[in-house]
């Protein structure tokens, strides 16, 4: 029986006083959690402005952010400007037509999107070849600040493998030990997990964490019987019983990795800059292993700093939240970042699902500073290993950017934070934009096609109306848009011909751009099922149809032929009309469109190719997609991949029957039983039926049959329910 299970087993609650950072702590010195801290966490009306706060400009601003926004959002205005006058010369150089009015509009809103991109890429490549991106005195390298206040991890997580979840804390845990500075952390596995025998799985996976840090780092386990407000809801809920304990908290996901010295480094910053609320890193995308997966991890390698760089020259202490591998000042976020639920039914209403957004600005609407450091490497994550799979999560993060609708006009936001919401919304609803513009050039031509014009009209006059869309001029801004479109990877390109490290880890200069020509070509035809991909899930969420929250898949397994042909059958269908369509028109139109029409004529093979492990391997042994945190893993990196390989992708086993094999295993899940239900609380139905089926079973096969999974986590979480299950028999 290991430290943990010891206490377990003399019956105490679990909670016992934590260790001061600067004792090392031996595992048998403290037990699941630590005493209670409460902080308060009010939650704020978005009407209302919030008591107190910190009025005025923060003190870690940026200097000239006036003059750096007005050439960002500035010299996009005037992009657009000129693009709409020269778009106008193509619908309407003749005259004024209303279906000319309508693909102007169409035109300028989203043209505009993709100015604004490129001219932040062009403050993002002017500010990597500076080499910028960091600030709040932080050092990329040299010796690592001593820490002097306490900050807590937290890692949310629901229904995920264990095994996986565990691997990664491993790698970080070590990683921190290395630092010599693990004193000033503690560790929260902050459980929502629902399902039973991920739950009990979870409890077995924590017992050999422990074991295996040893006294390294202290590392607490809570699980919620009831996941209100999701992750948010996960987060605000430890804030609220421990959060004064803490000056500082990083959050985590379940496939996040941060380094050690980065996370000294990231919290070394918060101790010395008191006016910050939140600092995010960038996390780089790693351990793709199928075509879909290495696409995105090489785009974010090489595109990410960029983007990253751009948008925090010019956000400055407006910056964004993206949910993890961020640090948080403890009490600003308690103090601001209660999120109230949303009037109005699902989709719209209810908890706020893209949390990370809403805090961000109303932390900033409190006064505190909330800015990024794209350039602190040493912060990792992964990707859905297939279209399919991000679509799911796409759906999810659909539903919640369109809720910010509902918060943009709360009372007090900065503009910026009222910006990232727009340019949220924005990433959504300019699929559906995006194709009414296509459908609407591709109907205007039918009707030019097929209609009978009239030249003269009603009006007498001495030259007709002839319908006209200048060919040479749409050739041209054609041309322009493309180019916009595409500099910014051109700019990545040059700024990795100047990164010897970027350049060699990604295979040097000639594989790189073969890398991007793949990446480029490939992302071009996916991105027209994209584009319909989002449309549905717009549509959807307009029609009222809530996504719910369901765990992300994560391992390479490929989906089957037969399901992805059913999944995209529909998008073949809808590009072989569109064909048509184009066709009838002219050949001109056919062959403009080809790209799109190719993308989604082709939905079905290329779902089944780039969610294919092996096919992204085999570019891998060509040289191709590469990134430097494969070609030369950081440290940290190969513990946690060496750790997936031992800890993750095992079987989750019967959660009854892993309870009663194990009465280590049983102890410390009876220890951290929630606290019994008093007279007067809503009656449990599941835990009701669950213990009558349990004094029903004859033996333990048969109580295995018979529960439902509620029922059972139900009779998990009771002290009779686990009575009940330690007498019954094994078999009858």
């Amino acid at each position: 029986m290991d430290a943990v299970t010891r206490g377990a087993a003399a019956g105490h609650s679990g909670v016992q006083p934590t260790p001061q950072p600067q004792a090392a702590a031996s595992a048998d010195t403290y037990a699941t959690l630590p005493l209670p801290a409460p902080l308060d966490m009010p939650v704020h009306p978005l009407s209302q402005l919030p008591p107190g706060g910190h009025a005025g400009t923060p003190v870690t601003q940026w200097s000239g952010i006036v003059v750096r926004r007005c050439l960002v959002l500035g010299g996009a205005l005037a992009l657009t400007g000129w693009a709409t006058y020269e778009m106008n010369l193509v619908f309407n150089a003749i005259s004024v037509s209303i279906a000319g009015i309508v693909m102007l509009v169409l035109f300028v809103v989203l043209f505009l999107w993709i100015a604004l991109a490129f001219t932040s890429a062009l403050a993002g490549f002017g500010s990597l070849m500076t080499k910028g991106g960091l600030g709040l005195g932080i050092h990329r390298d040299g010796p690592l600040p001593t820490l002097r206040t306490r900050t807590a991890l937290l890692m949310p997580t629901y229904n995920e493998d264990p095994g996986r979840v565990m691997a990664g804390l491993r790698a970080v845990c070590d990683s921190l030990v290395a630092t010599g500075q693990a004193a000033a952390f503690d560790l929260f596995i902050l459980s929502d997990t629902t399902d039973p025998d991920v739950w009990v799985a979870e409890e077995g996976a924590y017992m050999a964490l422990r074991r295996a840090t040893g006294d390294g780092i202290r590392i607490y386990y809570r699980r919620r019987a009831q996941n209100i407000d999701r992750k948010a809801g996960n987060v605000a809920e430890w804030v609220r019983r421990f959060g004064a304990a803490y000056e500082q908290m990083i959050t985590l996901d379940a496939d996040s990795v941060m380094a050690g010295d980065t996370i000294v480094r990231l919290t070394a910053a918060m101790e010395a800059n008191p006016g910050v609320g939140l600092i995010q890193s960038l996390p780089v995308i790693v351990n793709g292993t199928t075509l879909f997966a290495r696409m995105q991890q090489f785009a974010g390698r090489v595109y990410g700093p960029l983007i990253a760089h751009g948008i925090a020259w010019w956000h400055g202490s407006e910056g964004n939240y993206w949910g993890h591998n961020a640090v948080i000042r403890t009490r600003a976020f308690a103090e601001q970042a209660a999120l109230p639920h949303l009037p109005g039914r699902k989709p719209f209403g209810g908890a706020i699902m893209s949390h990370d957004f809403v805090e961000a600005a109303l932390m900033r609407r409190g006064g505190w500073a909330i800015h990024m450091v794209p350039a602190l490497m040493g912060s990792y994550e992964e990707s859905p290993p297939s279209l399919t799979d991000i679509a799911i999560r796409d759906r999810r993060w659909c539903q919640g950017n369109l809720q910010h609708a509902k918060v943009l006009s709360a009372r007090g936001l900065h503009w910026i934070s009222r910006l990232h919401m727009l340019m949220g919304i924005g990433s959504y609803v300019t699929s559906p934009l995006w194709l009414v513009f296509l459908l609407a050039g591709i109907l205007v031509s039918l009707q030019n096609r097929f209609s009978r014009p009239e030249y003269f009209g009603d009006t007498k006059i001495l030259y007709p109306h002839w319908p006209h869309v200048d060919p040479v001029q749409a050739r041209f801004m054609f041309l322009c848009t493309m180019g916009i479109l595409l500099a910014p990877k051109m700019l990545a390109y040059v700024a990795l011909l100047f990164d010897g490290r970027l350049r060699r880890g990604c295979g040097g200069a000639v594989r790189a751009a073969l890398s991007m020509v793949v990446e480029t070509v490939l992302g071009g035809l996916v991105a027209p099922v994209a584009m319909l991909i989002q449309t549905m899930g717009v549509i959807s969420i307009l029609m009222g149809r809530d996504s719910g929250w369901n765990a992300q898949r994560r391992d390479d397994g490929g989906v089957p032929v037969m399901q992805n042909a059913r999944l995209y059958a529909g998008y073949t269908a809808f590009g072989v009309v569109l064909g048509i369509a184009a066709w009838s028109v002219s050949l001109s139109l056919f062959l403009w469109m080809l790209p799109v029409l190719l993308g989604l004529v082709l939905a079905i093979p290329l779902a089944i190719l780039t969610g294919n492990r092996a096919a992204g391997q085999e570019l891998r042994r060509m040289g191709l997609l590469l990134i430097p945190e494969e070609t030369s893993p950081p440290d940290v990196l190969v513990r946690a991949v060496r750790n997936l390989r031992d800890m993750a992708g095992h079987p989750i086993a019967d959660a009854l029957a892993t309870l009663r094999s194990h009465p280590a295993l049983l102890a410390l899940h009876c220890a951290m039983l929630p606290p019994p239900r008093h007279r007067g609380d809503p009656i449990d139905a599941n835990l009701l039926v669950g213990l009558v089926k349990l004094q029903e079973a004859p033996d333990l096969q048969s109580a295995r049959a018979v529960l439902s999974p509620r029922e059972k986590a139900a009779v998990l979480g009771n002290a009779e329910g686990l009575r009940l299950l330690e007498a019954l028999p094994a078999t009858g």
